[in-house]
């Protein structure tokens, strides 16, 4: 049962850690066109005048998590600790507090993550209780009830809770949470009708929330072997939020799960212009190794080493062994 549960907690970190990051500030469309350097540098210069300013340091926080150097999470942790001592009412700093504390329990092992989920919720919670409208910070927490052991405050009672609770504030925020109770309990049919009936068309924080639900939901439906569905789950994705790069990036996979490696690359393709990412690149390098071009496999696979945030050790040791036969 000990290892039930440790398993528990280092898939909870793991879920938390890879969540979106804190709700709007004034440098998200620098971090999300990538602009790293512009960044730093424009939070440095408004740190040397207004040291405590919030959107400042989370954007630094965010920056750290996405370089990814395990060396660093100590300083985003202390920089979310300051944010919050000195805007004890700022929502995002205590979103913040969440995200990096997830991120250095699970690279810390079991017994790091085991000593830190209770501050990771209570961060998320206190997020929302400084600002109801924080649906990243309401769907952080969702997950942690649905991944977490009982004994560190999780369970599907728990979340059952939180989803009543979150329907008197929001309806459409409230459906959305239903629809990963239902994907996390294996009824994907439920899960998909519920995500796709909710109207998200007045407010983008809860488009953004209905886009990483039906996303989740066509994965998992790769990972049934459910391509069919998966495809229209995707396509569906794209008709709908064409500026978002997971529609296109899912529909990619899951033709080139087929082995339809062509018909793949145009739309992992379109994901990278819309937001590159490592794993697009690395699938877009596998598309074109698959169809005989080693030159374009290469400079993709390359690309994909050298992209911030960084892939999985598995896959990087994956591209580093097909750089090395498309080389030979």
């Amino acid at each position: 049962m000990h290892t039930k549960y440790q398993l528990s907690a280092v898939f909870l970190l793991l879920s938390v850690s890879s969540l979106q990051m804190s709700q709007a500030h004034e440098y998200e469309a620098l971090i999300k066109a990538k602009k790293y350097a512009e960044v730093e540098k424009s939070i440095s210069s408004k740190l040397s005048t207004e040291p405590n300013n919030p959107d400042a340091l989370v954007a630094r926080t965010e920056l750290i998590l996405i370089e990814g150097k395990e060396s660093r999470l100590d300083e985003a942790v202390k920089l979310a600790e300051q944010c919050i001592a000195a805007n004890p009412k700022n929502s995002e700093c205590q979103e913040a507090l969440g995200n990096t504390l997830g991120t250095k329990a699970m690279r810390g092992g079991v017994m790091s993550a085991i000593s830190y989920v209770g501050k990771i919720r209570d961060s998320f919670k206190k997020a929302i209780e400084l600002d109801p409208s924080n649906f990243s910070a309401r769907s952080s927490l969702m997950q942690f009830y649905l991944q977490a052991p009982s004994f560190v405050g999780g369970g599907t009672g728990k979340a059952k809770d939180f989803i009543v609770e979150t329907i008197k504030y929001s309806p459409a925020a409230g459906a959305l949470l239903q629809a990963s109770l239902d994907l996390h309990e294996e009824n994907i049919e439920r899960a998909t009708s519920v995500a796709l009936a909710v109207n998200t068309s007045n407010s983008e924080a809860l488009a953004k929330h209905q886009r990483n639900v039906l996303s989740s939901i066509g994965h998992a439906l790769i990972n049934d072997k459910k391509m069919t569905e998966a495809e229209k789950i995707f396509r569906e994705l794209c008709n709908r939020f064409p500026d978002s790069s997971l529609g296109f990036y899912g529909l990619g996979k899951a033709l080139q799960e087929q082995g339809k490696a062509k018909d793949a690359l145009p739309f992992l393709e379109k994901s990278v212009v819309i937001d590159a990412s490592a794993n697009a690149l690395y699938r877009i390098g596998k598309a074109w190794q698959t169809l005989g071009d080693k030159v374009k496999a290469i400079a993709a696979y390359e690309k994909a080493l050298s992209f911030k945030p960084e892939l999985s050790k598995k896959i990087k040791s994956e591209v580093e062994d097909h750089l090395k036969a498309l080389k030979s």
